[in-house]
């Protein structure tokens, strides 16, 4: 699911605990920011920043973590304290991720993501081992 998909799908389900649809004006009015900068991540037309993304997750109440793809259950048992904080900073880089210089995005990106994750672990494992 993309960042986008998650931050409507917060949005509609904040708007259903408080009796109500929670707007996109009033997000982004509680962000500090223009509703056509939060409009874009809902249509994944942009990406929030790492900053953002904290302001966002406690707007909705959830891990930052969750906004960027990465699951808790994917984090191996063996993972240290320093591992987990590893990955969370190459996941948050912000680095836009790219293929003979052109952009990668959309559902494309995050393929490439859960593959790089993969690859990740992997290499912290044999490290260990």
């Amino acid at each position: 699911m993309t960042i986008g998909k998650k931050l409507k799908d917060l949005r509609k389900k904040k708007g259903i605990n408080e009796n109500r649809e929670i707007s996109q004006y009033e997000v982004a009015d509680k962000l500090g920011i223009q509703r056509g900068r939060y409009n874009s991540w809902e249509n994944d037309i942009a990406k929030p920043r790492t900053g953002m993304i904290n302001k966002l997750a406690d707007f909705f109440e959830v891990n930052p973590n969750y906004l960027l793809g990465y699951e808790e259950h994917s984090i191996p048992e063996w993972a240290t304290e320093e591992d987990k904080r590893d990955f969370k900073k190459m996941l948050e880089s912000g680095e836009p991720v790219l293929f003979d210089g052109v952009p990668i995005e959309g559902e494309a990106r995050q393929r490439v993501i859960d593959v790089l994750t993969g690859m990740f672990w992997e290499s912290k494992k044999n490290k260990k081992d």
